[in-house]
């Protein structure tokens, strides 16, 4: 087989599950609100353990399509479960706890990229014989989730508020705080939210409706300053770019996915301390600071070849300022926002917003690389920087309240001045 259909070959494989992933985004909605949170996240485990029995068989088939096939069922099921953890989380959780709980959904995808860089190294699976195992790992936590979810209670307010279900929340809610106290003090708060909620939102409603105009704005922006800031670059040329200069590259690069895990853990202790926009702005900054310092380097390092470490070390602070808040932040911070009705779709848009990011990026910055050369970083500043702008101004404090006292803010209103609301600006 030629080279170039060869490496046609290569980019399809790696790039079809993030297509497949903004697919299943799509069906977050209809699986949320008709089979429950946690009956949702069962039901799209299957796509994992499908997507990893057959990249697996490819092996033994000897078909390339066969693995192409895999790795797009598998992005199906990123694309859905990326969304409904999160969302299932937010719900279950007490409020004090609620950003640090859903913060533990992105440790687990770090802690997922760092074994799979473990897992692809020469000396362990990442061999011509070993390699079909390798994609077929994700079995083990497929498996295990379909043993203990089942033992965890469903939402209780999509039991209360999406079914009228009293009852079954009120167990529900016994199970998950373990005090009758705290039960009835969160179910009259979910009673009156449920009051102001109307039954359904469709997905026309959702983009029209003029209290959801600033939220989707919000996570617009947060989405894609995330997504286009530079860190999928790293992430996935990480290797390649340490190849050039370094004899170990791939050790460098585990350096990557140590960082990534490191400080996605840092921002779970920090998340209900330091609050949300004061986690999302000192990332945004940080961010384009280490953008526009990489730029310098990489300009002068055929000057200075000794500032190479010093661009490692530029890496590994921009991998921990996007984990210490845009990486979590940006997969839940839709579920806050939003009221019931309209927090599965406002999921799926940040789904689609996120996988769709990080093939755009995939696909354009090999090209953007070659043609502006050292001065990519400088774009991925931009775009850091906007995004912190907006969220200086725009985003409110979400630590410590209530999913109505948020959507209170939004209800109802043409355009709301976030920032001025008392107590949700964080720097005042």
């Amino acid at each position: 087989m030629p080279d170039h259909s060869l490496t046609l070959l290569w980019s399809l494989s790696v790039s079809i599950k993030d297509f497949g992933a903004l697919l299943g985004s799509l069906g977050v909605k209809y699986l949320a609100d008709s089979y429950g949170r946690r009956n949702s996240i069962l039901i799209v485990n299957c796509l994992s353990v499908v997507g990893a029995c057959l990249m697996s068989a490819s092996k033994t088939s000897k078909s390339f399509e066969v693995l192409i096939l895999g790795r797009l069922v598998f992005g199906l099921f990123c694309g859905l479960v990326m969304s409904l953890n999160p969302l299932y989380i937010q719900e279950v959780s007490p409020t004090n706890l609620r950003g640090a709980f859903a913060t533990l959904n992105q440790v687990s995808f770090a802690t997922g990229i760092l074994v799979g860089m473990v897992a692809g190294l020469e000396t362990v699976l990442g061999t011509e014989h070993y390699w079909a195992m390798m994609l077929s790992l994700s079995l083990i936590p497929a498996l295990t989730q379909y043993l203990v979810l089942p033992f965890c209670p469903e939402s209780p307010r999509y039991l209360l508020i999406n079914q009228g279900e009293e009852s079954r929340a009120e167990a529900a809610l016994l199970r998950l705080r373990g005090s009758a106290d705290k039960v009835f003090t969160e179910l009259e708060e979910m009673k009156e939210e449920a009051a102001r909620t109307q039954s359904g939102v469709t997905i026309h409603e959702f983009f029209k409706k003029r209290r959801y105009k600033q939220p989707i704005i919000i996570v617009l922006i947060i989405n894609l300053g995330s997504q286009l800031s530079g860190f999928n670059a790293i992430i996935n040329y990480s290797t390649r770019m340490f190849q050039a200069k370094f004899d170990e590259a791939k050790y460098l690069t585990l350096g990557v996915g140590a960082v990534n895990v490191t400080f996605t853990l840092v921002a779970f202790f920090l998340m209900e301390r330091a609050g949300r926009r004061r986690l999302l702005l000192t990332g945004f900054i940080s961010i384009a600071v280490c953008n526009l310092l990489m730029t310098i380097v990489d300009s002068v390092l055929h000057l200075v070849p000794e500032l190479r470490s010093l661009q490692v070390l530029l890496v590994f602070c921009l991998i921990s300022a996007y984990e210490l808040g845009p990486g979590p932040i940006s997969w839940f911070i839709a579920a806050e926002l939003f009221d019931q009705p309209g927090r599965p779709i406002a999921m799926a848009f940040t789904s689609m917003l996120n996988w769709g990011g990080k093939f755009v990026l995939a696909l354009l910055f090999p090209p953007l690389l070659k043609v502006c050369g050292a001065y990519v970083y400088l774009l991925f500043m931009i775009v850091a920087l906007v995004a912190f702008t907006f969220t200086w101004i725009r985003l409110p404090e979400t630590k410590g309240r209530t999913f109505d006292d948020i959507a209170e803010l939004f209800r109802g209103a043409d355009e709301i001045p976030l920032h001025n609301k008392m107590g949700f600006n964080t720097f005042t």
